[in-house]
C-alpha cells in the first residue's frame, strides 16, 4: 500500500458545514471514509493558511484515493489536491532505474 498526502480547502459552505459539525467529528468521518475505500487514515490535521487540512492515508491502490478525492471533490464543499509520498526505499529504487532522455535543444 502506498502512502498519500491529501490536503484540502473549505468553500463558504464547507467552513459552515465544519463549524456546525466540529472537526473531531469531521476527522472521524474522514477516517470512516478512508477504510471504507479499503485504506487508514494515519493523520489529520487542521491549518492556518492557504490550506485548511492535512491527512496523511495509506490507500491500496491509486484508484481508491482517487475515488476518495473525487467524492470529496465532487461535494462542492472541498476543493482537494493528493500528493503520493514516497518512502525512501521506493526513490532508491527509482534511482536505480536506467531510462534513455535527451534535454531539449541538446
Amino acid at each position: 500500500m502506498s502512502r498519500y498526502l491529501i490536503s484540502g480547502t473549505y468553500t463558504a459552505e464547507g467552513s459552515k458545514g465544519l463549524m456546525h459539525e466540529g472537526g473531531s467529528k469531521r476527522r472521524e468521518h474522514i477516517a470512516g471514509m478512508v477504510k471504507d475505500a479499503g485504506g487508514t487514515l494515519e493523520a489529520y490535521y487542521w491549518a492556518l493558511g492557504d490550506t485548511d487540512f492535512y491527512a496523511i492515508a495509506e490507500m491500496p491502490d491509486v484508484a481508491s484515493v482517487t475515488a476518495v478525492a473525487l467524492t470529496v471533490s465532487g461535494s462542492g464543499a472541498v476543493r482537494v489536491k493528493t500528493t503520493v509520498l514516497l518512502t525512501a526505499e521506493e526513490i532508491d529504487q527509482a534511482a536505480g532505474r536506467k531510462v534513455s532522455y535527451r534535454p531539449p535543444g541538446v
